[in-house]
């Protein structure tokens, strides 16, 4: 087995070159032929130097394109079948790599999933991650233990195929899970601990929030159009004849404007959903 090791990092002077040590210490005796590819996204700290230091390959961007952008520069990059991403601030624990390595030979993508015993999510972000999770879980028609941990293996060859969809930004995880899951790629999970950052989070909670809900309703209707138009136009119609009834048995009208309105909506919002549909599946063969 041969495996590309891939770092994004900005501003991650603290972490880094810990982490790589961790995955040399991981890696040795494992039998597998490696590479450790640090991608600095515009970092005005010592990150790129440290990690040099540590012996892994550096590829620099000249400004801040984002954590998923860093990503795809790496993929590019890298010389072998598997990827395996990892964080440089610590939280993930290094240790585990065997274990997703041993999973990996009969899966598409291994994550990292961070139910463990020790796991520092903030308290602040846990209901929002976990209507995330859930949604994403109705939609994708999968149970996913951990939508975005940043501690996986995928195939390149997966990635290369979804590339012109990944987004620049932290949503990357986010997207490739869906994307694989509804494209029934075998994706498996190894539980592992996450532990406190170091140094200072990227992550902006309400912001990035958002943009992960918008994500996952934007990818599955990609995949899976009729997942999302179909509940809706079911929603409108049963709407519309609540109203019916509550106009004809209460206000004593034989059709309301808003009824009309609802049903014609409805009906719309499905034919526009088969529409995709029917693009999507030409657009696969």
């Amino acid at each position: 087995m041969s495996l590309s090791i891939i770092i994004p990092v900005y501003n991650e002077e603290r972490g880094v070159a810990s982490v790589i040590g961790q995955i040399k210490k991981a890696m040795s005796g494992l039998g597998v032929t490696y590479e450790i590819i640090v991608v600095d996204d515009g970092s005005s700290d010592k990150s790129a130097e440290l990690a040099a230091s540590e012996g892994a390959a550096i590829i620099r961007h000249n400004s801040n394109r984002g954590y998923g952008a860093a990503l795809k520069t790496g993929v590019n990059k890298s010389k072998y079948g598997q990827v395996l991403i990892l964080d440089a601030d610590g939280s993930y624990p290094v240790k585990d790599i065997p274990l997703l390595i041993e999973k990996s030979k009969d899966s598409d993508m291994v994550v990292g999933a961070r139910t463990g015993s020790n796991v520092n999510i903030p308290l602040l972000r846990r209901p929002a991650k976990f209507i995330l999770n859930a949604l994403a879980n109705y939609l994708s028609e999968a149970k996913i233990p951990d939508l975005n941990s940043g501690f996986r293996i995928i195939k390149k060859e997966a990635i290369l195929r979804f590339l012109h969809i990944l987004p620049n930004g932290f949503s990357f995880t986010t997207t490739i899970t869906l994307a694989m899951l509804v494209n029934d790629y075998r994706v498996s999970y190894v539980p592992i601990d996450y532990h406190k950052r170091t140094g200072r989070s990227k992550i902006n909670p309400i912001k990035d929030t958002m943009n992960f809900f918008l994500l996952i309703i934007r990818t599955i209707m990609y995949f899976n159009p009729l997942k999302i138009f179909l509940p809706l136009s079911g929603f409108l119609f049963i709407l519309g004849v609540f109203v019916f009834l509550y106009s004809y048995f209460i206000l004593d009208r034989v059709m309301d404007v808003a009824t009309i309105l609802l049903v014609a909506t409805a009906i719309q919002v499905a034919v526009i959903g088969l529409l995709a549909d029917l693009i999507d599946k030409r657009i696969e063969k």
